[in-house]
């Protein structure tokens, strides 16, 4: 016998209908978000994973679509004759739509914003950029590049008001009615609470991180998550787990510690006090980007970095480097504080008020005079305030920029995110000038970023590549070019160490960079003029929380701190590591190898030069073990101190 419309509308089966349609929806704009990243995820349709990645995607669609529509499914199934009023079932439908049109809003969005972070959207996304006047900006310049995603989204919404049914009014004798809708909603909230916890056996409600239960590599998971459901799993929540895989602190020290204590009777180090110290981060400059770094990794490959790649002559650079994190705000804390980025961002986490010094401060300490430079608003990603917190007696940005008289002023703005970098390179050179010596500085680029223009004049010198970001890099290394050839004639440049690093990865065109631990692939460049360093590629292996031991053992700075690093210059290239964290897992790099650590097991080991990472080695490498428990303590040091506010040396420390 054929179903009728009406017998669908029948309740419960019309809600049964309404919520089905939800489950059609969310795969549509999972699959929107699969075609969007398919260079990220070409892999799983070659490797017949996909049935996995359905299977996943029913047990966390189920979940944010129990949180988001638990309202309307108490309203249409509440036992109370108002509802089967015409007005309240009004209520009921335009509540429907508006939550899941939000929902679904952020799914398609994520799908554009997944390519700048490899991770879902969570609620930590607002804490670093709610207050920022950007924000809206880049929405309208997205709908306009995506127009294709917003036309999908109207074509859901018009689907879900076409297709959504009302359940018929119920007739039944008084008795019965509250019988069976009593029933229904009981029935309903059972279900609603299993879904919302992604199960009914399990003692713990799914997280994020359940993902990779489904998958084989961590930046498949997010194809697995939806974006409701990684908002509601962060929200107030205090994400930091407490992990005990040490009983006790001796035995936890005797794995790994971050303090670090002075190196005695080390002439190089003394030989180099007083050195002035001069840190750029460049945004966005991933590794792929460089063609004297991928020599061996893509045969003939130029690169976009012409001027970097000739500094690199001069300069210490390492074979195998990494970012600790995948957001401008996660590379301050770690190349200035020794602090990577696990599971958030330190500036929006529940901890960010804890204690943190940084380098500003124990150079400060030393007698040098020390300042930050954006090219942005003061009031830009909260890295202002970052800077003052660590110990940075100045902050300079664009405001200083357009009062100060020597510079073209409000003629350099890029009209959307602060100064172009060349005149602003500039700018940094010229309050160099005006400090004494030794100083310490900070300067962050910004042109190198969404939405990628570069000024007028610049455009035919510097064409489209095969990347939208590709021009900007190339705009912002010769920027670099133009500051250092005008530096080189300064009174302070011979006395000076240079580091330049990239503060996380971007957009990515190779297979080698797009995944597990190649999509933090950046770059760390220690450049001395004065001849101190003797240049070269080193085989080792280096991070970003690596600058900050390396730079005070270079100056020969005399006290304990602290740092989830080593000092590169003086740590034998065996014992060099990096660490960073993707999707609830935990990557791992030392030796030949990357550990991938879920923080329960390994779950896999694969070569450093396994850049596609196509080959797990799991349970075939013997220093598997201790790598994992290398991985165990530095993860249970960074929970401890964070959770307990020990991010800096106290007296038992010392």
């Amino acid at each position: 016998m054929r179903l009728q419309k009406t017998d669908i509308a029948r309740h419960p089966l019309a809600i049964v209908w309404n919520i089905a349609l939800l489950y059609v929806a969310y795969q549509v704009t999972r699959i929107a978000f699969f075609l969007e990243n398919y260079g990220l995820y070409q892999h799983i349709t070659s490797s017949g994973k996909m049935w996995n990645i359905v299977a996943g995607s029913f047990l966390f669609d189920t979940s944010a679509i129990a949180y988001t529509n638990a309202i309307y499914i108490l309203l249409v199934f509440l036992p109370c004759h108002l509802k089967e009023r015409a007005v309240w079932q009004h209520i009921c439908k335009y509540l429907y739509l508006v939550v899941n049109a939000i929902t679904l809003a952020m799914n398609l969005a994520d799908g554009v914003y997944f390519k700048y972070t490899s991770r879902r959207t969570t609620i930590a996304f607002f804490n670093q950029f709610g207050d920022d006047d950007k924000l809206g900006n880049i929405v309208s310049y997205e709908f306009l590049n995506h127009w294709y995603l917003v036309l999908l989204f109207a074509a859901l919404i018009a689907l879900l008001y076409k297709c959504y049914i009302t359940p018929i009014r119920m007739t039944q004798r008084l008795k019965h009615y509250y019988l069976v809708q009593t029933v229904s909603l009981l029935l309903a909230g059972v279900l609603c609470w299993g879904g919302m916890r992604g199960g009914f056996w399990d003692n713990r409600p799914i997280k994020i991180s359940t993902a990779n239960q489904y998958i084989i590599r961590p930046n498949d998971a997010s194809l697995i998550l939806n974006t409701p459901f990684s908002m509601l799993r962060t929200i107030g929540k205090n994400t930091y787990p407490n992990p005990v895989y040490f009983s006790s602190q001796e035995e936890l020290e005797a794995v790994y510690s971050p303090i670090h204590r002075p190196l005695k009777n080390d002439t190089d180090s003394i030989q180099h006090t007083k050195k002035n110290v001069v840190i750029i981060f460049l945004e966005s400059f991933g590794r792929e980007y460089f063609g004297c770094l991928n020599k061996e990794i893509l045969p003939g490959y130029k690169g976009y970095t012409e001027f970097l790649d000739s500094l690199m002559d001069y300069s210490v650079t390492y074979r195998y480097t990494y970012a600790n994190g995948r957001a401008s705000v996660d590379a301050m804390p770690s190349a200035l504080s020794g602090l990577p980025m696990f599971v958030e961002s330190f500036v929006a986490a529940s901890y960010s008020t804890n204690h943190l010094s940084g380098m500003a401060e124990a150079l400060s300490s030393m007698g040098y005079q020390t300042a930050f430079f954006h090219g942005a608003p003061a009031s830009s990603l909260g890295f202002q305030g970052f800077c003052k917190s660590t110990g940075f007696q100045a902050c300079y940005s664009q405001e200083d920029f357009e009062a100060d008289s020597r510079t073209e002023g409000k003629a350099a703005y890029d009209n959307w995110w602060g100064i172009w970098d060349e005149p602003f390179l500039q700018y940094f050179r010229m309050k160099m000038n005006d400090m004494k010596q030794p100083f310490m500085t900070t300067l962050f680029t910004l042109t190198s970023h969404h939405p990628f223009h570069i000024p007028e004049q610049y455009k035919k010198r510097f064409p489209e590549g095969e990347l939208p970001i590709h021009k900007c890099i190339q705009y912002t290394d010769n920027a670099l070019r133009r500051f250092f050839n005008e530096a080189r004639k300064e009174p302070w440049f011979n006395n000076t160490i240079f580091v330049l690093t990239g503060d996380h990865v971007n957009q990515n065109n190779h297979a080698e960079y797009k995944s597990g631990i190649n999509t933090f692939s950046t770059s760390i460049i220690f450049y001395d003029p004065s001849g101190d360093l003797t240049p070269g590629m080193r085989n080792g292996i280096a991070q970003q929380t690596d600058i900050l031991p390396t730079i005070l053992g270079y100056v020969g700075y005399n006290k304990p701190f602290m740092a989830f690093g080593c000092d590169l210059f003086h740590t034998p290239e065996k014992d060099q590591w990096a660490v960073n964290y993707l999707d609830g897992i935990y990557q791992y790099c030392k030796g030949n190898y990357v550990l991938q650590f879920d923080g329960e097991k390994t779950v896999g080991i694969y070569l450093l030069t396994d850049y596609r990472m196509q080959h797990n080695l799991k349970g075939a490498v013997a220093e598997e073990a201790q790598l994992e428990r290398e991985v165990k303590a530095v993860i249970q040091q960074y929970m401890n101190r964070m959770r307990n506010n020990q991010l800096t040396i106290d007296d038992d420390d010392k």
